[in-house]
């Protein structure tokens, strides 16, 4: 585990001090929600980057840590309630923390994240982590929480009774982190393992450890414990009971997503018209700079139109992210998913899918991999073929495109189309999910078991942090796969080279008989219909006809299949050579302003709706089929969730092709 950014590992078994130079890997544990993720944000800030370990799907973070006398690489692992795992995450992170994973020794040192909230419930994994004999420092996080709930920890106490050093933290407030940083400092300069009694925590072969190990839990946490949290306790279940009523809460959820999606299209505006003057102005500065000629076009129409065509809506891709980590951290999303675990058990999801559903709103892969907490192999191949008709990051530009086609600047409305958007998709895999349970995969799925977070402000810092991670990896996305199809594209639109005279008759005495001005539009409009992308556009076009798609989009929508997004750059790259729109350089300005050869406009009201239900229904996306034949064990699921996907998309799309055109006529 090492980087450009991160010193090298260098771990080295047993006790004993080393050289300043050298680095030491610190395991962060902790359950899930104890404020884990916000802790590993403070101590490294921008020094850390997300990897999968070696040899698994499962994702984890590496960041560094620079203390006084140590140099730490600091390992966050996968949540988890004990050692006792039941899903690939927990083993991953369970093998990593007792060195059996394959390529990863195990850790110097242990950095044990306790929740100051819920102490009796978290000393459970406490007592088997401490048991590993691993050199560990506690952190008892949310402190500033437990000081508004009028709880006392007595600090000696517990230290006494883990043996080990406890410093309490705030991660939100930024208090206790330089106690923390010295006590871990303290501990790499001699990495004593702790002082703690596994006999009084797990007591005797011939009881049950479990109830002994909650029983001594519970114990440590009342002695150490002072105060109460009656009043707190009032407040969660008062909003308990609204945030996860089944009729109220399925309408809050609806209005979070609701003021989402506006938010979305309120904020974002102008960013995203800084972003598309800016690479207006550097396509047409370049475009000064260069001879004219083939390789001014790549570089103007080919690589900064079709790149920037598709970073001009980072912004609502941002914005989208932002908000859904405020809403994880501040414990609604766990409400959301026990308000949407009854009405999923209707259509033969579990519970659990609920999670990746949610993070499939960003990408299908890791939701796909994340399906493996889904124990029954039943509940779990329901939920990987559905997830890919959740709305993810990279349909976003196609939503936003049409949004602004239909209603320009009226954000309101672009947001309810959004909203209506992600409804539509929810709808699909839902009904979808009935229907396998109906025939492929009868049976019931298991209920949920979730716990519910406490309520707290959300931190603005991590939510900043995870947002700028997510848009890094949407805009290597575009520098990698996006500019390479966006260069193929423009290659397509613009060999083989057509002269006037090599164009047809008719073509040729139209175009002379136009001004100057004219002519040389209509030349490249010619030229572009008779290029490779032109001549595979007009093949493929009958089949995409009945959908409302002229041949420009026809190409763009089966380019696309490789990766939904670059519909955006490759009409970008089609449009930008044909057409010539009142807002020089824009994507929307060129689509807006495009006509057939009658003068009728392509995008229509009808077109624009087709082509939005098409993209949120429809498996446009290589990687996400890897993933799933790879998930599944077989390549036929994966071909079956191309195959109806598809199908699903084109007879919805042509239906609401249909049904626009009579309600507009």
């Amino acid at each position: 585990m090492s980087s450009a950014n991160l010193p090298e590992l260098n771990v080295i078994s047993g006790p004993g001090a080393r050289p300043r130079s050298e680095s030491f890997t610190v395991a962060l544990v902790g359950n899930p929600n104890a404020g884990k993720t916000s802790l590993f944000n403070r101590l490294t800030g921008l020094r850390a980057r997300t990897a999968n370990f070696s040899g698994t799907t499962v994702e984890h973070r590496v960041g560094a840590l620079r203390l006084p006398e140590h140099t730490v690489v600091l390992l966050d692992l996968p949540g988890l309630y004990t050692l006792e795992v039941s899903t690939p995450d927990e083993q991953v992170a369970r093998d990593a923390l007792c060195g059996d994973l394959a390529g990863h020794e195990a850790p110097d040192a242990v950095l044990l994240v306790l929740d100051s909230t819920n102490l009796s419930r978290n000393l459970f994994l406490a007592a088997e982590v401490l048991e590993l004999s691993i050199p560990t420092v506690v952190a008892l996080t949310m402190s500033d929480l437990a000081d508004r709930q009028k709880l006392e920890i007595d600090l000696d106490v517990l230290s006494e009774s883990l043996g080990c050093p406890v410093a309490a933290v705030s991660s939100k407030n930024k208090t206790g982190l330089d106690g923390l940083r010295a006590e871990l400092d303290a501990l790499l300069g001699r990495l004593e393992p702790p002082a703690f009694d596994a006999a009084a925590a797990c007591g005797s072969c011939s009881g049950c450890r479990y109830s002994d190990r909650y029983d001594w839990a519970e114990a440590v946490g009342a002695r150490a414990l002072r105060g109460g949290v009656e009043a707190p306790a009032r407040v969660t279940e008062l909003l308990d009971s609204v945030l996860t009523h089944r009729v109220l809460g399925l309408g809050i959820f609806g209005v979070v997503m609701l003021v989402t999606f506006l938010l979305i299209f309120s904020l974002a505006t102008v960013p995203m018209d800084l972003i598309d003057q800016l690479f207006a102005l550097t396509g047409a500065t370049i475009a000064e700079w260069l001879p004219p000629g083939d390789f001014n076009s790549l570089i103007t129409d080919g690589v900064i139109g079709g790149v920037g065509g598709m970073l001009v809506f980072l912004p609502q891709i941002a914005i989208l992210f932002f908000m859904l980590a405020l809403l994880e951290d501040s414990g609604y999303l766990a409400r959301a998913a026990f308000v949407m675990d009854r009405l999923m058990a209707r259509v033969g999801l579990p519970g659990k899918a609920f999670v990746p559903m949610l993070s499939a709103h960003a990408c299908a892969i890791p939701a796909i991999m994340s399906a493996r907490v889904i124990e029954d192999r039943r509940d779990r191949l329901a939920t990987i073929l559905v997830l890919p008709l959740m709305t993810c990051s990279a349909r976003l530009p196609v939503y936003a495109m049409v949004a602004a086609l239909l209603f320009g600047d009226a954000w309101l409305k672009g947001a309810l189309l959004f909203a209506a958007s992600y409804v539509l998709g929810i709808v699909a895999a839902f009904v979808m999910a009935w229907l396998f349970k109906a025939t492929l995969l009868p049976g019931d799925a298991r209920p949920l078991v979730i716990e519910l977070p406490n309520y707290r402000l959300p931190s603005l810092r991590n939510a900043l942090i995870q947002t700028a991670a997510r848009c890094w990896a949407f805009i290597k996305n575009a520098g990698t796969v996006i500019l390479l199809i966006t260069i193929v594209m423009w290659a397509l639109a613009t060999y083989p080279k057509t002269d006037l005279a090599d164009l047809p008759a008719s073509d040729r005495q139209r175009i002379e008989a136009l001004d100057a001005d004219s002519a040389d539009l209509a030349l490249q409009e010619a030229q572009l219909e008779h290029s490779l992308a032109g001549r595979i556009g007009k093949g493929i076009q009958p089949l995409f006809a009945p959908l409302g798609f002229d041949w420009k989009t026809s190409v763009g929508v089966v380019s696309s299949f490789a990766a939904r997004e670059v519909v955006v750059s490759t009409l970008s790259v089609l449009y930008g050579l044909g057409d010539e729109p009142e807002d020089e350089d824009s994507l929307i300005g060129a689509v807006r302003n495009s006509r057939h050869a009658d003068g009728s406009p392509v995008f229509t009201t009808a077109t624009c709706l087709s082509l939005l239900v098409f993209y949120v229904l429809a498996m446009q996306c290589l990687p996400t089929q890897a993933v799933t034949a790879r998930e599944t064990g077989s390549w036929k699921w994966a071909v079956f969730q191309l195959g109806y996907m598809s199908v699903l998309a084109y007879a919805a799309a042509f239906v609401t092709y249909r049904a626009a055109l009579a309600l507009t006529a």
